[in-house]
C-alpha cells in the first residue's frame, strides 16, 4: 500500500538527491534534503484539507487533480515560479536568469544578492500574513496554549494582523535605511524598494485570499444546489440528473483545490528564498516535496491518517512565522542556511512529537480525553 502510493515519491527523491549531489556536492545535497522535508512539513495541512475535499469529487476529477493538478503544483508554482521571481527582482528575463544560473553563476549569485532585500521583503510580508492570520484565529485545539490564548483574544480586533505587517515592514525599512547610511554604502535607496516589494507581498497574499475565499463560497453553493435538487426529486419521485449536478460542483471543487494548492505553494517557494537563492537546488527540493503532498492526499483519501496528529498544522505555521522573521532579518544581515532550515525542521518535529503524546494521553483516558492535551508548556 505504501509503495504504491509512495513509489513514485521515493524514485524522485533518489533521482532528485543524486542529481543534487552531482550538481554541488555534499553541501547540495544537504539543501535539497533540507528543502524537501520544510516543504512537505509546510503542506501536510494542505494534504488534509486537499484530502477533505477530494473524497466528495468521483474518480474521473480525483485522476485529474492528480494529474493535471501535478503538472501545475509542480512545473508551475515549485519551478517556474521561483524563476520569476528572480528574474523580476533581478531585472533579467526568465532564459536569461536560468542560464546565467548554470554558465555564470558568479554573476548569476551578484545579482541575486543584489536583489535579495526586494525578495525577502516581499516573501518575509507575505510569510508573516500566513502565520499572524493562525496565529489571532480563536481555536478548539490550542498547541502552545500560553501563547494561543491570548492571542487569540487580540484577533478579535479587525484588521490587526495587517496593522501589524505593516509595522514590521515599516521597522525593516527603515533598519535596512540606516544601516546603510551608517555604512556609507549605496543600499540606502533601496529603502524604497523593500518597502515597495513588501507590500506588493501583502497585495498579494489578499489576493491570493481572496480568490481561495471566492471559490469556496462557490463550491458551497454548488453543494447546496445540489443537495436542494436532490431533495426535491426525492420528494417528486424522480431521479435527479446528478452528472450534470455532479459535474458542475466538481469543477469548482477542482478550481478551488488549484487555487488553495498554489497559495500553500507560496510559503514553500517564498521560504526557500531563506534557505538558499540557487534556482536549480529551489528547483529540485521543493519538487521532491510536491510529489510527496501528492502522495499525502492520496493516502490521506484512503486512510484518513495524517488528521490525528492535530498539532502538525500548528507546527507548519510557527515555522513560516519563523521563516518569515529570517527573511526580514535577511534583508540586511546574513543567515546560515542549514540554521534556517533547521529551525522549522525543528517545529514540525516539536508540533508531531506533542500531537502523539496526546493520542496517547487520550488512549490512557479510555479515549475520552479532551482536546485541550496540548504540549505541556
Amino acid at each position: 500500500m505504501l509503495l504504491k502510493t509512495f513509489g513514485w515519491s521515493f524514485a524522485i527523491t533518489a533521482i532528485g538527491l543524486v542529481a543534487a549531489w552531482f550538481y554541488g556536492g555534499w553541501e547540495a545535497f544537504g539543501v535539497v534534503a533540507i528543502l524537501s522535508v520544510l516543504e512537505i512539513s509546510l503542506s501536510f495541512d494542505n494534504a488534509v484539507i486537499n484530502a477533505g475535499i477530494l473524497k466528495k469529487m468521483s474518480a474521473f476529477w480525483q485522476k485529474i487533480f492528480l494529474t493535471i493538478g501535478v503538472l501545475i503544483a509542480v512545473f508551475g508554482m515549485r519551478l517556474v515560479f521561483p524563476v520569476v521571481i528572480v528574474a523580476v527582482t533581478a531585472g533579467l528575463g526568465p532564459i536569461e536568469a536560468i542560464d546565467l544560473s548554470f554558465n555564470d553563476p558568479d554573476q548569476y549569485k551578484e545579482l541575486v544578492t543584489d536583489a535579495h532585500p526586494a525578495i525577502a521583503s516581499f516573501g518575509g510580508m507575505f510569510l508573516l500574513m500566513i502565520f499572524l492570520d493562525f496565529i489571532f484565529e480563536d481555536r478548539d485545539i490550542q498547541w502552545l496554549r500560553w501563547i494561543e490564548r491570548p492571542l487569540a483574544k487580540l484577533g478579535k480586533v479587525d484588521m490587526l494582523s495587517v496593522c501589524i505587517a505593516l509595522i514590521v515592514l515599516l521597522i525593516s525599512a527603515m533598519t535596512f535605511a540606516t544601516q546603510a547610511h551608517q555604512h556609507g554604502g549605496g543600499h540606502a535607496d533601496k529603502a524604497e524598494t523593500v518597502m515597495l516589494a513588501g507590500i506588493a507581498g501583502l497585495i498579494t497574499y489578499l489576493i491570493v485570499g481572496g480568490l481561495s475565499g471566492y471559490f469556496e463560497n462557490k463550491l458551497e453553493e454548488e453543494e447546496e444546489r445540489e443537495h436542494e435538487a436532490e431533495e426535491e426529486a426525492k420528494r417528486a419521485g424522480k431521479k435527479v440528473s446528478a452528472i450534470a449536478l455532479s459535474g458542475k460542483a466538481a469543477f469548482f471543487m477542482f478550481l478551488y483545490l488549484e487555487v488553495l494548492d498554489a497559495s500553500f505553494s507560496f510559503d514553500g517557494v517564498i521560504g526557500a528564498f531563506a534557505i538558499t537563492n540557487e534556482i536549480v537546488l529551489m528547483a529540485l527540493g521543493l519538487g521532491i516535496g510536491a510529489m510527496y503532498v501528492r502522495s499525502l492526499t492520496v493516502y490521506l483519501v484512503r486512510q484518513g491518517t495524517l488528521d490525528d496528529y492535530v498539532y502538525l498544522e500548528h507546527g507548519a505555521h510557527y515555522a513560516i512565522g519563523a521563516l518569515a522573521v529570517i527573511l526580514l532579518v535577511t534583508i540586511q544581515y546574513e543567515i546560515n542556511e542549514l540554521i534556517t532550515g533547521s529551525v522549522g525542521v525543528i517545529l514540525i518535529g516539536w508540533s508531531f512529537w506533542s500531537s502523539v503524546r496526546r493520542n496517547k494521553a487520550i488512549e490512557a483516558d479510555g479515549g475520552e480525553g479532551s482536546t485541550e492535551v496540548s504540549a505541556g508548556v
